[in-house]
């Protein structure tokens, strides 16, 4: 059994690894978890002798096997409730983060078990992000961002790599959701801007929003 803030702290060196490969900062986990580096390091120290984390001062930290196996759970947890709330409750895509936070913490396997049964054993959350399966394994999905798209390439939205609410309500206004087909109609030279094609209406926006959504090209 491990605490709330310690598998916070898993499941954000877990994504921080995705980017830095040969091992995560202090000060990069400091920034993600909004805290003190003190109090990174004294977690880090809390985390190794549990033996959830391989750390070294200076050299960054990795998880290690039963580390990651206990992120990947968090995860799982986190994305099958997210997909729970959306498709039985009726919650909006950018209402559901904040009561997944509370809810990845129940310990239950039974009661997991039981939900992914019970979804039919969904393989993608409401943003597009993989549900890892019982085992710990991820569905790989091909997919590139809009940014890299040229023009006249098209795809299909699959999913969102900024799942902020504030995000999720400009692509609710904005008529973007997962499953739609999206095509570059212009794209500017000078700052990447694009002119997007939405099946139904055009759109034209920044690179700051096509850098956040993830395409799968036929």
């Amino acid at each position: 059994m491990y605490s709330l803030s310690e598998e916070n702290y898993l499941k954000a060196i877990f994504h921080l690894e995705q980017k830095y490969r040969e091992g995560v900062s202090t000060n990069a986990l400091s920034e993600e978890m909004e805290t003190k580096a003190s109090s990174v390091t004294d977690m880090l120290r809390k985390l190794s002798d549990k033996k959830l984390v391989i750390y070294k001062k200076y050299q960054g930290v990795k998880l290690s096997k039963q580390g990651k196996e206990t992120a990947i759970e968090v995860i799982r947890k986190h994305r099958l409730w997210e997909v729970f709330l959306v498709e039985k409750l009726n919650f909006n895509w950018d209402e559901v983060h904040e009561v997944a936070e509370q809810l990845e913490h129940i310990k239950s396997e039974k009661l997991i078990r039981e939900l992914d049964r019970f979804l039919d054993f969904p393989t993608r959350d409401p943003h597009g992000d993989p549900i890892p399966d019982a085992e710990g394994n991820f569905s790989v999905s091909n997919k590139v961002l809009l940014a890299e798209l040229k023009k006249g390439e098209k795809g299909l939205c699959v999913g969102v790599k900024d799942s902020s609410a504030a995000f999720l309500r400009y692509l609710d206004k904005n008529g973007i959701a997962l499953g739609k087909e999206i095509k570059v109609i212009e794209k500017e030279a000078f700052d990447q801007s694009m002119l997007i094609s939405l099946q139904d209406h055009e759109l034209r926006i920044s690179n700051a929003i096509s850098g956040n959504l993830y395409i799968k090209t036929p």
